[in-house]
């Protein structure tokens, strides 16, 4: 586009409002709006049309059998000064998602920098290692295997036999084990998504901007790192946080799969958890609901701050 007519388009602009200049781009990129249009119907029915269901509905007593009474900010109320199961929950799934959010983000971006230099012949294979835990369905049975209660175990085989203890732990039942093995396992099969997209990341990245780099004084990997592969990747690094952000806070299947629902003296029990009880078993549709949008606001939140931080990433 010349400066001539990028002035003309200024000038333009300035005459029509805001909704004016919008809609006379939609006229005038009307095949890409009609070619995205089946997603965004579906995108608004099932995602954005249910959160602000869900956020009409928090405010009334909808038990999915008669009809909702409006009862404004009671359960909220309810949820944070009479349910000491949900602050339980709370500070289990804040401490989840401190630990697991970022070690596995920073795991993802290490892995994928450092399979990043292999020849690619060994790339793929490593990458499909690494990946494979996160999109097997037998994780859990190997997990569950290996830290079973009884002497089949083989975690309580390997230290009764070492003489480091007399008798078998019953590890998914124990309160002080729960949490510590439900994060190991949360990490383990944290090497999803967003690590192959780091991967992709890396892969885009022009080779000559190291070779500038080099000129402009970047001197070992760790500038380079900084400095030319982390801003290149910025798309990629938030896509990851986003990623990372969402299974942190959602991980409730990892403890019902490994310990049962609820999990023993709600060691592992998350928000996840509470809002399934309310709202799967109890039909508490109004309570649940403000429930989802407690933790609906609190990863809108860890997402912003997020961004924020990954806006200042190499600067």
């Amino acid at each position: 586009m010349s400066s001539k007519t990028a002035q003309k388009k200024a000038v333009a602009r300035k005459d029509m409002t805001r909704w004016q200049w919008t809609w006379k781009e939609m006229k005038r990129n009307k095949v890409a709006y009609l070619m995205v249009a089946p997603y965004m119907l579906i995108f608004t029915c099932f995602k954005i049309l249910p959160v602000l269901l869900s956020i009409v509905i928090s405010f009334t007593d909808f038990n999915l059998l008669q009809m909702p009474n409006i009862v404004w900010l009671d359960n909220y109320v309810r949820l944070f000064l009479d349910d000491d199961i949900f602050l339980i929950a709370a500070k289990n799934t804040l401490i989840f998602a401190a630990i697991v959010g970022p070690v596995s983000y920073l795991m993802s971006l290490m892995v994928a920098w450092f399979i990043n230099e292999l020849s690619p012949k060994i790339r793929a294979v490593v990458t499909l290692i690494f990946y494979a835990p996160s999109i097997s369905g037998q994780v859990y049975l190997v997990w569950g295997t290996l830290f079973s209660s009884d002497s089949y175990g083989w975690a309580n085989a390997w230290l009764v036999k070492l003489g480091i203890i007399s008798k078998e732990i019953a590890w998914f039942e124990d309160a002080d084990y729960v949490m510590p093995l439900c994060i190991v396992v949360a990490l383990w099969t944290s090497l999803g998504t967003a690590f192959l997209s780091f991967i992709a990341g890396l892969q885009g990245i022009d080779k000559a901007q190291y070779e500038a780099g080099a000129v402009d004084g970047i001197r070992n990997r760790w500038q380079e790192l900084w400095y030319i592969t982390l801003p290149n990747m910025k798309p990629q690094l938030m896509f990851g946080a986003v990623m990372a952000i969402t299974s942190s806070f959602g991980f409730g299947g990892v403890v019902t799969a490994l310990c049962g629902f609820p999990s023993v003296d709600y060691a592992a029990h998350t928000i996840v958890h509470h809002l399934e009880d309310y709202g799967s078993q109890r039909f508490e549709t109004g309570y649940s609901s403000a429930i989802a949008v407690v933790l609906f606001v609190v990863m809108i939140g860890s997402n912003a701050l997020v961004k924020k931080v990954i806006s200042k990433v190499g600067s």
